[in-house]
């Protein structure tokens, strides 16, 4: 074991010395009164949500109901030649397509998930100043593995979902779920600064911010 491992590791067991044998970190009330700094009235933190998510290069639609969110899904849908998508179980039946044919997950493998055209999840929240997308493992993100193998992502945010900072967000995420945050679809570069794309994720991501 490295010297620098075993001072981290020591460090932890003297921390937690006094800690009573039966006590579990439910037991701590952990503060949270994140600062959130960002005073705008509803439409105008769905606006900067909007103008954030696409400033990472993520195609965004407005919809007002579920009519039109359907319909842009259809459009989606036909835009990028996606005829099988695997959708999150828990998605509302009001916001899956039928322009696709749909595969709900239930732990399909890894074959399984890069082979189909596409992935159709909701979100846990989505967080205005850095146009970001939070998805918790839950029955309307899916467990992360959806959104990191297909190709393409398209994720309904709820009106609702969308809050002002990352503060915010995390009062609002549950601290025992797998949170990856999205912002924009994936890519990275290197020490040139040449950006790649679709080296840990999708590489196309459409948004649908929904009422």
């Amino acid at each position: 074991m490295s010297t620098a491992r075993e001072a981290v590791l020591g460090r932890i067991r003297t921390a937690l010395a006094d800690v009573p044998a039966e006590e579990t970190p439910g037991d701590v009330e952990v503060p949270r009164a994140y600062d959130t700094g960002l005073d705008l009235h509803p439409g105008a933190r769905l606006d900067l949500f909007a103008e954030r998510v696409a400033e990472y290069q993520a195609t965004v639609h407005r919809v007002a109901d579920e009519v039109e969110l359907r319909a842009a899904l259809d459009a989606a849908c036909e835009r990028h030649a996606a005829r099988r998508l695997v959708v999150a179980p828990g998605l509302a039946a009001e916001w899956r397509p039928g322009a696709a044919e749909l595969v709900e997950d239930s732990g399909l493998d890894h074959a399984a998930l890069d082979a189909a055209d596409g992935v159709l999840t909701g979100c846990a929240a989505g967080i205005a100043l850095t146009g970001t997308i939070a998805l918790d493992g839950g029955d309307r993100s899916g467990r992360r593995a959806i959104s990191l193998l297909p190709d393409l992502h398209l994720c309904v945010v709820e009106a609702a979902q969308v809050v002002g900072t990352v503060g915010e967000a995390l009062a609002r995420l549950r601290p025992d779920r797998p949170v990856t945050f999205i912002s924009g679809p994936s890519a990275t570069s290197d020490i040139e600064l040449d950006r790649v794309e679709g080296v840990h994720g999708p590489r196309r991501l459409e948004v649908f911010v929904l009422g």
